[in-house]
Parts: C-alpha cells; structure tokens; sequence
C-alpha cells in the first residue's frame, strides 16, 4: 500500500499506525501534515481555542520518576495559591476573551483540597458571567485522580471537562515511569468514571520516554480510540534533572520533535473530531514548537496565566518556556504565533469537542 492509499484509510491498524509515525523524508512528512490538516479542517473546522491555564499548587501526593514536582523532589518551593489569587486570574481570562479556563495543580486527595476545588470552581462560574460567556467560562480540571463521587462533585459544582494524562498505556514502561503503588488499572478506571460522570474526557502520553517504541504509541493511539477518548494533550518527553530517570537522559532535539509532531497528526487523521493540544512542551523543544503543532493538526493552545511568582515552582521538565512573561505579553505573543501560519482564535467560546458532542446526541 502506498502512502497515499493508507492516508486515506478508513480504519487503521496498529501496523498502519506505526508506519505513519515512522515516516521522516521530507515529502512523505508534507503529505502526513496535509492530510492531518484536511481532516482537521473537513471535522473540527480550522479555528484555536484558547485554554488559560491556572497551575495553582505544586504540591502532590504522588512520586512519578520523571516529574520534577514529585512527592519525594525537596529542591521545590512548595505553593498553593489562594482562592482569590485563583478566580481573579479566571477572570481576566474571560475578560481576554479566552472563553476556557484550565485549572492544573500536582494530584490530591485529601478532604480539604477537593473541597477548596469544588468552591472556586462554583465560584469561577460565578464571577466570569457576562453577556458574552452567559454560563460563565468553561472550566477544565486537570487534578488527577479521584474517585468517582469526588469526580461527581467537581461536575456539579461546574467543570465540565477534565484531563487526565495517562503517559503510556503500556504497563512494563507505565511501572518504569511509576512506584509500585501507582497502578495503570487504577488511571484507567478513572477515565472511566469521568465518562461515566459526563465529563469531556481527556488524555495523552509523553512522546519519547526512554525505552518506548512506536509500536507503543501506535498502541497509545488505538486505546484513544476506543476508549472514546474526546481530548488530547500529549507532548515530548522531556528530562527534569532532579528525578530518578534524569540520568537516562532523552531523544536528540530534531528527531524528538518530528515524533511528537507525526503523533498529533496521525491522532487527527485517525480519530479526527477530537480536541488535541499543541503544549508548551512542544515550545520547550523548538522556538516556534507550538505553531509547528497547530500546523499538523492541533486545535487548542494553553497560555499561562499563572502569576509569575510561581511559575518556576510548576518545573515539570527543564527548559518550560515562558516562566517570566506576564500574561498580557503572552496574549499578545501567542496571538502573533497562531496568526502567523494562516488561523485565528475563536474568542469568547468553549470551543468543546465536537467528538464529544457527536458522542452524547
């Protein structure tokens, strides 16, 4: 089967998969990026949504390898930032028109963190009504996981979508990344909940990590599929030097990048309704690295609009960009960034799934 024969498939193997993550010569890598962008723009349309990100506590329970705000890393300056400092930043996002919140902390659950959730979330939907967002901004937590009535409590209170980044789901390299304590089964059962709840549900997978193949991540995108996955955020893997697998070390840059690139393109040819992010990660690898996800077929960005206080002690990896701009000079130079290759953001919406949509009529 020739490369445009299996672009142009209905169904795809894991095989199949695989072959189009592996493409690397320059044309065969053009009409990858072409088809990525005919479907994005035939089944999600070619707008940007905008996701204000809100990274409001550093502290977690849980000691994942690779994280730099992992349990057992004491070189961080531990925070949490206060409700006010939270909703005021909720709603300068609406005010900018970014029409979606994300609210992002390390993972817990504790009593008094998932009750301090649910009240700014009740509260964020509050404050940010206006004529142009009539229900308030949308909001999307990315707290980790919970049990289902935790879960239940969270889209009551007003969160409507939730990532919950599954990194691998294969289980020798999900125990290499994770302790003994941390399960694969249990993250899974999570987004089952979180579906069962109502929640977009949304994942993704590090892209790179030492000893994964592209068979893995052909395996990665085939349980996005059918777990009927409505969101992706998914990035290059990228060291931290103060966690356990630091000295493993990873990917060369050029090769690392066009990875991650074929991974959002070949997820939008494959399952082409979904939301999927270009991350910050992305940037951290190459300047223009979030523009260069747009361009295979992402549809959603996330600027930071953490107070910039904070923001190195939200490390997960080195290099995270952006740590001093304010969020006014980030408006404006992700703006620039989207429109310089031909798309524009669509303010003052959600700018929700369309899988999702076409999942639940």
């Amino acid at each position: 089967m020739d490369l445009k024969q299996l672009l142009y498939k209905e169904n795809y193997s894991a095989e199949d998969i695989e072959s189009l993550l592996s493409l690397r010569d320059k044309e065969s890598i053009t009409q990858l990026q072409n088809r990525a962008n005919e479907i994005l723009n035939e089944y999600a349309g070619d707008s940007v949504y905008y996701r204000g990100i809100v990274e409001f506590s550093n502290l977690c329970s849980l000691d994942c390898y690779y994280c730099g705000i992992r349990k057992s890393n004491k070189n961080v300056g531990r925070y949490t930032l206060s409700g006010e400092d939270i909703i005021s930043s909720a709603k300068w996002c609406a005010e900018q028109g970014y029409g979606s919140v994300v609210l992002q902390s390390g993972e817990r659950s504790d009593a008094s963190f998932v009750e301090f959730v649910e009240d700014i979330i009740k509260e964020i939907k509050t404050v940010t009504i206006s004529e142009k967002l009539p229900h308030g901004v949308g909001i999307t937590l990315s707290v980790g996981e919970h049990d289902k009535e935790t879960y239940e409590r969270f889209y009551k209170a007003g969160a409507h979508r939730y990532l919950l980044r599954i990194e691998t789901t294969n289980d020798t390299l999900y125990k290499k990344l994770h302790p003994d304590n941390q399960k694969l089964e249990e993250r899974k059962q999570c987004l089952e909940y979180l579906r069962e709840t109502g929640f977009q549900v949304g994942t993704g997978v590090m892209i790179g990590i030492p000893g994964q193949t592209t068979a893995m991540l052909a395996e990665d995108i085939l349980f996005f599929k059918e777990q009927d996955i409505d969101m992706i955020g998914m990035g290059p893997y990228l060291v931290h030097n103060q966690t356990p697998m630091a000295e493993e070390g990873q990917m060369d840059k050029d090769p690392l990048l066009q990875l991650s690139l074929n991974m959002i393109a070949v997820c939008r040819i494959v399952l082409k309704d979904i939301n999927i992010a270009a991350t910050t990660a992305l940037q951290a690898v190459v300047s223009d690295g979030r523009e260069r996800g747009l361009s295979y077929g992402a549809n959603v960005t996330m600027p930071n609009i953490t107070p910039t206080e904070v923001r190195s002690s939200y490390k997960l990896y080195e290099g995270k960009p952006c740590m001093d701009e304010g969020r006014q000079e980030c408006k404006s130079c992700l703006l620039g960034r989207v429109r310089s290759i031909g798309r524009d953001v669509a303010f003052d919406q959600w700018g929700d799934s369309k899988h999702f949509a076409a999942r639940i009529s």
